[in-house]
């Protein structure tokens, strides 16, 4: 017991102590500014403005490229699309529904502009970072394909004559994404809602189940995880796009106001939301965490792409915060915000959402219920496939390693609907949050590359019409 004890009381020691490193934050006015945010917001900032706002000028190519999903012979493993719908699958999940309720809850209203401008920005590091990943891809004797920034770090830094400092940085990437793929919190805010609709509370039968459900796909490899996210991301999106826009017809007198809330509470917020820093704080915070640009898990997914030009695929990279952040995140808002769910005393996350929901029909919890185990199971197995890929990057292409972390990754999953495990969940969000630190240094050290890259692509494109 005193072993025990002692152990669980050093993790949580270890935990807090990396959490506060990794979430070191400075004081403006009362509001507490993560150094990992300015590092995520301004590497979107320098990005776009180098690029020439391609958030925007992309736009329109990007959904033309999406529509035609052509790969012909191009080397890859997935389409285009299953590589869009696999890093979507990852990104899409409790951050668009408990997320954004945090954001509002904390930011106010105002909160939903700053997160919608954080998500236009993170358009342009995703296609710094999926154009990086399909170029510096490599490409096994067995015709699948590796890929990721753990690659493109170490090839940056070659280019500037530190290839040591590559090799570390690549590495500590690759332990940094096998720790944060463990998909706890998904789990667990899975089960806190099929507990809270249905009354289910056995936690450990939950996760045993859960975790079947995850090995049966992730067995198959990437192309069983594209097949699956392919059709999943479209189910998921659409149940819980139809059950918001009923909630938000049932309000549609109001939805005016709610906008103008919006936008008024970004400029002229309330001081009790911490000011105008404090509701601008809570709006990029939550989009970094929706949908992760920067951070670099999405490239692993889209390196896998069946293209022949890098820049093609980062345009079509492009589109996951559009998607996941100024779409989803947006009607997130819209649903909390016209039900008044923010302002109701002792509710928290999830539940402000799902208590919006509940407030047009008392059913309506259990669609949320569909969507989030949807949410959260896609996220779980596109995250396997990018932990799976930091584990061979360490230890190689053995078939029996490979088998070994899968295991070991359903064992974790299994896990993960057992209540207190705060201290799991702060040392997952600090591994994540890591993986932004060599991933935004290498794109800094590229860009001048990728410039070059997308006005070759451009000329090409120009010469062949």
């Amino acid at each position: 017991m005193n072993n025990d004890f002692s152990f669980q009381q050093a993790f949580e020691n270890l935990t807090s102590h990396l959490a506060a490193a990794v979430f070191y934050a400075f004081d403006v006015n009362g509001v507490s500014i993560p150094l990992v945010l300015i590092w995520l917001v301004s590497g979107a900032l320098v990005f776009t403005c180098y690029l020439g706002f391609i958030n925007v000028r992309g736009f329109g190519h990007a959904i033309r490229l999406l529509k035609n999903n052509k790969t012909g012979t191009a080397a890859g493993e997935i389409t285009p699309f299953q590589a869009l719908s696999t890093a979507l699958s990852g990104t899409v999940g409790t951050g668009n529904i408990a997320g954004v309720a945090i954001a509002i809850s904390l930011g106010g209203p105002g909160a939903t502009f700053w997160m919608i401008v954080a998500g236009l920005l993170g358009m342009s590091t995703k296609f710094v970072e999926c154009t990086m990943a399909v170029k510096y891809r490599q490409l096994n004797a067995d015709g699948s394909v590796s890929g990721g920034p753990m690659y493109y770090i170490k090839a940056a830094l070659d280019k500037v004559n530190l290839p040591l400092l590559g090799t570390v940085l690549a590495m500590a990437f690759s332990v940094f994404v096998i720790f944060g793929s463990a998909g706890f919190v998904h789990v667990n805010q899975g089960f806190v809602q099929v507990k809270t609709v249905t009354g289910f509370d056995n936690a450990w039968l939950f996760g045993v189940i859960y975790a079947l459900l995850v090995a049966a796909v992730i067995i198959g490899g990437l192309k069983s995880i594209a097949r699956v996210t392919s059709k999943l991301v479209p189910l998921m999106c659409g149940v819980y796009l139809l059950a918001s826009v009923i909630v938000m017809l049932h309000h549609a007198s109001a939805i005016p106001a709610a906008l103008w809330l919006i936008v008024q509470g970004a400029f002229t917020p309330e001081a009790s939301y911490g000011g105008f820093i404090g509701v601008l704080i809570q709006g990029f915070r939550r989009a970094a965490y929706s949908n992760e640009a920067g951070i670099g898990s999405s490239p692993i997914a889209h390196a896998a792409a069946q293209v022949k030009d890098p820049v093609s695929q980062g345009f079509v990279g492009l589109l996951e915060p559009f998607i996941d952040t100024v779409v989803i995140c947006t009607i997130t808002a819209l649903v909390i915000i016209l039900t008044g769910a923010y302002q109701t005393p002792g509710l928290d996350g999830v539940q402000i959402t799902s208590g919006a929901f509940a407030s047009v029909f008392s059913w309506f919890p259990w669609i949320l219920m569909v969507a989030l185990l949807l949410f959260g199971f896609s996220t779980v197995i596109s995250w396997s496939y990018y932990g799976l890929t930091g584990w061979r990057y360490l230890v190689g292409h053995n078939e029996r390693l490979t088998q070994l972390y899968k295991v070991f990754f359903c064992i974790i999953v299994s896990m993960g609907a057992v209540p207190n495990v705060m201290a799991v969940f702060d040392f997952i969000d600090s591994m994540i949050f890591l993986m932004a630190v060599p991933n935004i240094l290498a794109l800094y050290l590229l860009l001048p590359e990728v410039k070059a890259d997308l006005r070759t692509y451009w000329q090409q494109r120009h010469l062949s019409r």
